[in-house]
């Protein structure tokens, strides 16, 4: 029992380190990122975990957001390369690929990387750890890495206010993001809140126009906006041939589209993920697995 006071000492330090690096009055150790190319922020210990394998597709595979995907890959690329480049928001229609874009962008830029070039980390932060987001951008600025941090499924409900601390790391603010940082958002909301709590603002407020402006602007402060929409058949037919040709599951033609249509049917909707999600089933209907092509 003699050693407890040093324990419970040992401990309160640990706790006070914690607070001040969160509190933004002391910074987090450096972190090391050799061991992957994709990590994942803890916001509570603040720090990045790597994540050995991601679980994403290959960028041939995405098929219906060619627009998205010129602009995704051209400003990564330019990131990559030291030059100018845009935070970007990816939004729209659920199931269309916006985080597969994301991660299959990385692991594009980062195959075809130049030797020698600093490496391009993908960082990824849950949206309830946003509050952090200080803390992970200070620990990133002392890299020679370049990171994008991106989170999935971003948006923000009536009641919250974390988007005003966001706001400041994307384009505000007297450090802003460092420049070796780069944010990527997913959300199926445009302006990354609700319609009605954009509306309640427009309706109590005394000067609604400005009040509205505060909620939308943080949309704005995206160089880019990213539009995913719903796909019409042709284009999910393909999305399906694709994944059947990629993943070698023995189907005829006929039967595979008339399969396929009949899926989308009874899931109301067309899109990447139904489309996967019918390539699943008929693999088990034929034991089998959906493996990477070796």
């Amino acid at each position: 029992m003699t050693d407890q006071p040093q324990k419970i000492t040992t401990l309160l330090a640990d706790i006070a380190t914690s607070l001040a690096v969160l509190s933004g009055r002391s910074p987090p150790p450096a972190p090391t990122l050799t061991k992957a190319a994709a990590y994942h922020w803890d916001g509570a210990r603040s720090d990045l975990t790597p994540v050995p394998k991601v679980n994403r597709v290959a960028l041939s595979l995405l098929k219906g957001i060619d627009g998205p995907l010129d602009t995704l890959l051209a400003n990564t690329n330019q990131f990559a390369a030291g030059h100018g480049a845009n935070n970007a928001l990816l939004w729209g229609a659920r199931g269309m690929g916006k985080s597969s874009l994301v991660k299959a962008v990385h692991a594009e830029v980062t195959k075809t990387a130049t030797p020698g070039a600093p490496p391009l980390i993908l960082a990824e932060i849950n949206r309830e750890d946003i509050s952090t987001l200080p803390v992970l951008m200070k620990a990133i600025s002392v890299l020679k890495a370049r990171v994008i941090v991106f989170c999935d499924d971003l948006s923000f409900d009536t009641g919250e206010s974390q988007y005003k601390a966001l706001k400041t790391i994307l384009d505000g603010g007297l450090e802003g993001r460092p420049a070796n940082a780069l944010f990527y958002a997913t959300s199926n909301r445009r302006h990354l809140m609700p319609r009605d709590m954009i509306d309640n603002e427009r309706s109590t407020a005394i000067t609604p126009h400005e009040s509205v402006d505060e909620k939308i602007s943080l949309s704005d402060r995206f160089g880019l906006w990213l539009g995913f929409h719903n796909c019409d058949q042709a284009t999910y037919l393909e999305m399906v041939e694709a994944y059947v040709h990629h993943f070698s599951v023995p189907v005829s033609r006929d039967r595979l589209r008339a399969g396929a249509i009949e899926w989308a049917q009874t899931r109301g909707a067309r899109s990447g993920r139904v489309a996967i999600q019918f390539v699943r089933q008929l693999a088990g209907q034929n034991g089998l697995a959906l493996k990477e092509p070796t």
